[in-house]
Formats: structure tokens, sequence, C-alpha cells
């Protein structure tokens, strides 16, 4: 293994892999959300966060009667998948799943788009869901997608040896 190579592992914890997490995910704002892990195909659906907290926890808004909100009664265990083509950051999280109905919940998270799908946040079907994070695999570069690619197209020209400025690792919330 090169050089390079080595150093494109980081693995983080604790603060760190919460920034990290944070970072990515609100940069992101839109994940693969997948429930029913158990079944193939596991169900999958494009979902929007509210917040990703202080503790790395991941929220959104859902709706009672949802096919999601039904799968994680069954069995609370999810996969979202973060993809940022910007800036050529992706997040992987295994994790556990929580749906909260309290006042003070669906208070804290709501927002005004969420009304396209609910008649307000007092709406008896709004729901508030919690991703306690398990387990974390972020993928990254260091200098951005441009240079990244720059990097790349000269070394495919010239022959050299990439020197490839991405970085990836374990999150260890």
């Amino acid at each position: 293994m090169s050089k390079n190579q080595m150093d494109s592992f980081e693995n983080l914890s604790d603060q760190e892999a919460r920034v990290k997490l944070k970072e990515i995910a609100e940069d992101c704002r839109m994940c693969m959300f997948v429930t029913n892990l158990s079944s193939v195909p596991a169900a999958s659906r494009p979902m929007s966060i509210q917040e990703v907290d202080d503790e790395g926890a991941i929220w959104f808004i859902s709706s009672s009667d949802s096919d999601k909100n039904k799968e994680i009664a069954a069995d609370n265990r999810v996969q979202l998948y973060f993809q940022n083509n910007g800036s050529s950051e992706y997040l992987s999280i295994y994790g556990e799943a929580s749906v909260f109905t309290d006042k003070a919940t669906k208070d804290k998270y709501w927002t005004e788009f969420a009304n396209a799908w609910f008649t307000g946040k007092d709406d008896p079907k709004v729901t508030i869901i919690k991703i306690r994070p398990i387990d974390c695999y972020y993928w990254d570069t260091k200098s951005g997608k441009f240079i990244a690619f720059m990097k790349r197209s000269l070394a495919a020209l010239t022959g050299a040896d990439v020197d490839d400025d991405g970085i990836e690792g374990k999150l260890k919330i």
C-alpha cells in the first residue's frame, strides 16, 4: 500500500465524528432512507433531514400512515445514504429509528415546507423520526471535487501515480 493510500483513512470518534456526520449530512440535506432491512429488496425513499443534533442524531418529519413509519414499528433498524456530488462527500449510516408524536418535538422540528404533506403542525398524522447512528462510514475529499478531478486527469494524461486526496473512515458516535 502506498503512502497516499495509507493516509487516505481517518477514523473519527466522539466529537470529531459528530462534527463530520453533521457537516456531510447537513450539506447534503437529502438522503435515501432505507427501512425493512431484512427484506430484499429493502424499502427505500428520498427524505429531507430537519437537523443533525449535537449528539449526532438525525431528525425527519414523516406521516404516521406512511409505509416508512409502519416498517419502523415492525423493525426499527434503518440505513441512510447521503451523497453530495458538488463536493464529493458521501455518508452511510446504520442506526435505530424512534418515532415521536409529542407536541414539543413536533414544534421543534416543524417547517413550513412540510405543509405540502400535512394540514399544519397540528395535523394528527405528523410524526418526527429520530435516527440514532450505530455504524457510520464516510468518504470525502480534502481539496474538493474540482481539484480531485484535475489531479486524476493529470495523472491519466501523464501516466503518473494519482495523488489521491480522498479520505474515508468510520465515524464512532
